[in-house]
């Protein structure tokens, strides 16, 4: 049997066992997922903050470009998302406040109501006939697995630790994303696994593999065919990445974000709650480091993220990297151009069977 093929892939009906990550916040356009599922692989929406009818658009485009399966990536709701707003919220906007003045940031934030977001979203993907639905922040409701698989959708989790990978099989998913501490944006662990959780992909891949019988796809650090290579050897059946498709000429990131990710090298990235409240993977600036002196001013994740959010769409516009999540893996510094979504996939490939740089 070719490297190539496995039971994921002839799940899926793939040719190539790569995932293209579901990167949230526009990143993830229905050019560049059609690409990558139209090339052999599993493009993937990123529709953790999408709305019902933003995701309807993003899935309709998308089934406009291809007729290969794509994935739909949405957000588990944390029970904490409007509990804990009275106690902290004051005292976090007065932290964040003299950004805004800086930034001449006009807009309120708004606290939003993720669990009715989540469930409009589901709505969402019953009716529009996804192929694929993963999920980030732990496992969903048994009544969600059921109404999804009744659909024939298939399910996949993503877990940072070996507890979680157990959950998430019990729980009903299909194969599991294990995603190491190299990752690029937010981890992807459940509410009650310890923040502190940093397991490298290659220590943790095969410890999930020797606990779990469903297909384990390893992500975090792998940006080329040396990486898919070293993935699969060590019991993965298929790879998520995202840092590779960044600056993609599809990708719907920021321009000044893409030439951040250009001109990036492997000790660019830290870890920050800055933005969201929850521990994500970005490219270092200066909000980032001037927040960490104020950790305890941060609000829980998802509200520190509205929060941020009015501020972060400001410095957009003013095209200023100081104050915008840049996500980003630690293998950032091998993305040295901008090109085209199929060139990205056609060197992953080429990689595999050469070994050799570029």
């Amino acid at each position: 049997m070719s490297w190539n093929e496995n039971a994921f892939t002839k799940k899926l009906n793939l040719i190539y066992p790569i995932i293209q990550a579901g990167m949230a916040g526009g990143i993830t356009t229905p050019e560049l997922v059609a690409a990558v599922s139209n090339y052999g692989a599993l493009g993937s929406i990123g529709a953790g903050y999408m709305t019902a009818s933003e995701m309807s658009k993003a899935i309709r485009d998308t089934k406009q470009m291809t007729n290969k399966p794509f994935n739909v990536n949405v957000f588990v709701p944390s029970a904490e998302t409007t509990t804990l707003k009275d106690k902290y919220y004051q005292k976090a906007l007065e932290a964040i406040k003299p950004y805004f003045e800086k930034l001449k940031v006009e807009e309120e934030p708004v606290i939003k109501n993720y669990s009715s977001i989540f469930d409009n979203q589901i709505d969402t993907i019953l009716e529009e006939g996804a192929d694929i639905c993963s999920f980030t922040f732990g496992a969903p409701a048994r009544e969600v697995v059921s109404r999804l698989k009744e659909k024939g959708i298939m399910l996949i989790g993503t877990a940072t630790t070996a507890a979680e990978a157990i959950v998430l099989e019990e729980s009903g998913m299909d194969a599991i994303v294990v995603q190491g501490s190299e990752a690029g944006g937010h981890r992807g662990n459940f509410p009650d696994t310890k923040e502190e959780v940093s397991v490298g992909t290659m220590a943790l891949v095969p410890q999930i593999v020797d606990c779990v019988s469903i297909p384990v796809i390893a992500a975090g650090g792998i940006m080329d065919g040396r990486g898919i290579k070293a993935a699969m050897a060590i019991g993965a059946q298929g790879v998520q990445l995202g840092t590779v498709f960044l600056a993609t000429e599809e990708s719907g990131a920021h321009p000044v974000y893409k030439e951040k990710i250009i001109s990036s090298d492997e000790q660019s990235t830290m870890m920050t709650k800055a933005f969201s409240g929850k521990y994500a993977r970005g490219i270092r600036n200066t909000f980032m480091e001037e927040m960490e002196k104020r950790i305890e001013t941060i609000l829980p994740y998802p509200m520190q993220h509205d929060l941020t959010s009015v501020m972060r769409k400001q410095a957009a516009a003013q095209q200023d990297p100081n104050y915008m999540s840049l996500w980003a893996g630690q293998g950032v510094g091998m993305v040295k151009q901008s090109q085209s979504a199929t060139q990205v996939m056609d060197e992953l490939i080429r990689k595999i069977y050469t070994g050799t740089k570029g």
